[in-house]
């Protein structure tokens, strides 16, 4: 009779933890047709992967990457009573889906989206946004810290291609260097998409400048190098993360330097990319963050049901470990750390400027 009573108390804890685990549900929001469709599938494998092998469950929704297709979603959502949503690409579709979302008290983990306004407007719209990825502003202020710090003793310039995203980066840069007292020995706006920059070099070169800062596409970074070398202008040449789009005709000189977040799959758990591999997926792109969200939503969920505080709270400002590394999330919902770290290219790949 004890063992029957024994057995009975199992299957009954059994019934309660599969009970418990049915009502943990994530929402997963990506642009699962149209042009955008193959990020994301990236971002509805990786979390897949995630639910799989942490024992909850995923109801994945194409939000089309537009605003009714994020609105449409959201009610989806909030019918199914998700407990948190994953994912989202675009602006237009998360932001057309938190109002309905924020009703509902449904927090959102983004891993593309970008757009500053998002968290910044947090206090204006209570919508509950982490993003698990860089803010649009990361780029241009990691360019601007780190390179003030390592050319605190170089002759250095600032260029760019006149567009908003090259100047802005040199804008963003030159402010920073005069904030600590540093000044270029040249600033200027160069003409994008030439055959050569023989002119520009010549001028760097008369202007004594060792290191450049060029705002624009690493097409150009790379033409500048070359042209430099063939001067022997002794120039080494940084950019954003331009620097990381496939390689041209001309290649980048070595030493090179590239500000960019880190290709999640070189710092991702060796256990969690095999296990992509089993399954036959690419641990790229939007993969990765978003098997990390959902260890982030799970995570939280948990701290929430234990200490009996809202989601939202529960998200603020704790540790989470990751697929990907600790994820915490400021008063804003933003990365704690700016994710942009310094590269230097070794002639074959970018490799982190530390391990140089």
């Amino acid at each position: 009779m004890r063992l029957l009573t024994t057995t009975s108390a199992v299957l009954l804890w059994l019934s309660l933890a599969a009970s418990a685990d049915a009502e943990t549900l994530v929402g997963v929001a990506a642009p699962l047709s149209g042009p955008s469709a193959i990020l994301g599938k990236e971002v509805e494998a990786g979390a897949g992967l995630a639910a799989e092998a942490n024992g909850i469950a995923v109801k994945s929704v194409d939000d089309a990457c537009t605003a009714d297709g994020g609105a449409a979603a959201a009610r989806e959502f909030v019918d199914a009573k998700v407990n948190v949503v994953v994912g989202f690409l675009c602006t237009e579709a998360i932001e057309a889906a938190m109002p309905v979302l924020k009703d509902a008290n449904i927090p959102v983990i983004t891993v593309g989206v970008r757009t500053e306004s998002l968290t910044d407007r947090r206090a204006k719209t209570g919508w509950l946004v982490y993003r698990l990825g860089p803010r649009g502003d990361d780029e241009r202020n990691a360019v601007a810290a780190n390179l003030t710090q390592l050319w605190r003793d170089d002759l250095f310039a600032i260029v760019d291609d006149g567009t908003i995203y090259g100047r802005e980066m040199a804008e963003t840069f030159r402010a920073a260097a005069e904030q600590a007292a540093l000044k270029p020995v040249f600033v200027d706006t160069f003409r994008p998409q030439l055959d050569n920059q023989i002119g520009l070099i010549g001028r760097l070169k008369k202007a004594g400048a060792t290191k450049v800062f060029a705002g624009g596409d690493g097409d150009d970074i790379a033409i500048m190098g070359r042209d430099a070398a063939q001067l022997n202008a002794g120039i080494t040449f940084a950019g954003g993360e331009n620097l990381r789009a496939p390689p041209g005709d001309v290649p980048y000189p070595v030493g090179t330097l590239m500000i960019a977040p880190p290709e999640w799959s070189e710092i991702a758990d060796p256990r969690i990319v095999q296990a992509f591999g089993a399954k036959n997926i690419a641990p790229d792109g939007y993969a990765l963050p978003a098997y990390a969200a959902v260890e982030v939503a799970k995570a939280a969920l948990a701290g929430a049901e234990s200490s009996g505080q809202p989601l939202g709270e529960a998200l603020t400002g704790h540790d989470f470990t990751t697929a990907i590394g600790a994820i915490r999330f400021d008063d804003k919902g933003d990365l704690s750390q700016n994710p942009f770290r310094v590269y230097r290219f070794d002639g074959t790949h970018f490799v982190p400027l530390e391990s140089n």
